[in-house]
């Protein structure tokens, strides 16, 4: 009988390979950082063939470790960074370009031009996303307009658009496919029909003959090839990295709330069965498809969370490894009047703002390394919490608690700031892997590995609980500070 689920968890900076056991417990870990690649001020590009190459070699590596087979593993299941766009050959599986990453701000120009012609409605009305260039259909554009025959290989049928999901299904089993949470991501996906909408697909110019087919988060989709792992494993379970988290942390019901600290910050909130709107510039997206039901989310999204801490270590130098920010921001009191705006790809929710550009302000003679990395901390925490003050607007009824995962989540600092600033309970769990362990679980779904969400929603359990401490007045000055230094780093670029 199989013991094991592989979760294989793509992300923007590294990939990942996770096997879980029964329990929802983490029984082998493997992750390789792979290079990233800025070409100009604003473009951030992966080659797809490190994403491919990296990801096989942890998912082979999390095995050897184990000391498992592939005929112990029931399926594999992927979380992907999301809106990332790859075109390849459908025939030899070579892409014909780099990937644009989702925080690639080259077609903010283009985003500009179909706004001033009135298309944003257009586009939230279809998909409940904000017309900006984090999205994948204007990267996808953006390719096939300046990849040499890219346009017209594209009609001929010669050429797959995917996102990271789509390229790995690829790569593993020869499936040309994406689950509805990654088609929601992409700005061409109608969140209301279900379908690759025809109007945005003419309005941004994309051939429909690229697209991969949709299918549900959880069901099987192919076998990835003998020649990977030395015998077939069942591909079950698809979701882009923040609704795979937001099931891995049993957000199943309306009004439960996780947030993601990895390369950035990502806030769901579980909005029901019915398509949402939100009045406060957040996102409207589909969490997940599974047993014939899509699931709805309110998304707020912030480009630079951990990213932030990795540019203090290769930007700044002022740390050498990431686990050393901690104890470095905790050898000052607090940050001592420095505000950092990590806003180096834009102001992602509320704001929106592609122009805006990293700033630190309140610095003096006295200010030290260790200000500037508490300050680093802290504009994670700050622009977290305007993402829930947003939320707490849209939501009919008050957020009681946010669920925190991913890799700054396990910063005892960072987390007692945050739940101060938010004012309600920030709960960590036992397994912050949760974007991995919430692939596993939509795999294990639909292989029986797991039965019900019910039985999934009893493994989870809280490792600590911070609660908020900070008096509500000095919050809301912090707050007041914060939105003064946002309002410095906005249109900075040119444009």
């Amino acid at each position: 009988m199989p013991q094991y689920i592989l979760a294989l968890d793509q992300g923007t900076t590294s990939s990942r390979a996770i096997l879980f056991d029964r329990q929802g417990q983490v029984a082998a870990c493997a992750q390789q950082e792979f290079p990233q690649h800025f070409p100009q001020p604003g473009w951030v590009e992966h080659d797809a063939l490190d994403i491919w190459n990296s990801q096989l070699a942890c998912a082979r590596q999390v095995l050897k470790q184990a000391g498992a087979h592939a005929g112990q593993v029931a399926a594999i299941g992927i979380a992907n960074q999301r809106e990332s766009t790859i075109v390849w050959d459908r025939a030899t599986g070579e892409p014909v370009a780099r990937a644009i990453v989702w925080q690639d701000r080259r077609t903010a120009g283009a985003c500009d031009r179909l706004r001033a012609e009135g298309k944003a409605h257009l586009v939230q009305r279809s998909t409940g996303l904000e017309l900006d260039a984090y999205f994948s259909a204007t990267k996808l554009a953006w390719l096939l307009e300046n990849v040499p025959d890219a346009r017209a290989r594209a009609e001929r049928g010669e050429l797959c658009f995917g996102t990271v999901d789509s390229w790995l299904t690829y790569k593993l089993c020869g499936r040309h496919v994406t689950d509805v949470s990654n088609a929601s991501r992409t700005m061409l996906y109608n969140i209301h029909t279900l379908r690759w909408d025809p109007a945005l697909l003419d309005l941004f110019g994309i051939p429909a003959a690229m697209l991969p087919e949709v299918v549900k988060s959880s069901g099987e989709v192919g076998q990835a090839h003998e020649e990977w792992f030395g015998r077939t494993i069942p591909v079950a379970g698809i979701a882009g990295d923040q609704q795979a988290a937001t099931f891995g942390q049993a957000c199943y019901d309306k009004g439960m709330v996780k947030n993601t600290y990895g390369t950035g910050c990502f806030m769901l909130m579980h909005a029901g069965y019915v398509p949402p709107v939100s009045r406060n510039r957040l996102l409207a997206t589909i969490g997940w498809k599974v047993d014939g039901r899509v699931d709805y989310m309110i998304e707020g999204s912030v480009f630079m969370g951990g990213a932030t801490v990795q540019w203090l270590r290769d930007g700044l130098g002022i740390i050498k490894q990431s686990n050393e920010v901690e104890p470095l921001a905790m050898s000052v009191t607090d940050s001592g009047g420095v505000m950092l705006v990590p806003a180096f790809v834009g102001l992602g929710a509320p704001h929106w703002d592609p122009y805006a550009r990293g700033t630190i302000v309140g610095m003096t003679r006295g200010t030290t390394a260790a200000h500037v990395a508490r300050a680093a901390l802290e504009a994670i925490a700050y622009q977290s919490a305007e993402l829930l003050e947003a939320m707490q607007k849209d939501a009919a009824c008050p957020v009681t608690e946010v669920r925190a995962d991913g890799g700054a989540a396990r910063n005892d600092l960072l987390m007692q700031f945050q739940a101060d600033l938010l004012g309600v309970p920030v709960v960590r769990p036992k397994v912050t892997e949760t974007t991995a362990l919430g692939a596993a679980y939509l795999a294990g779904l639909a292989t029986g590995f797991w039965t019900s969400r019910e039985e999934i929603a009893a493994l989870w359990r809280a490792e600590r609980r911070f609660e908020p401490g900070m008096p509500v007045e000095r919050r809301a000055a912090l707050m007041t500070r914060w939105a003064r230094a946002v309002a410095h780093a906005k249109g900075w670029a040119e444009h």
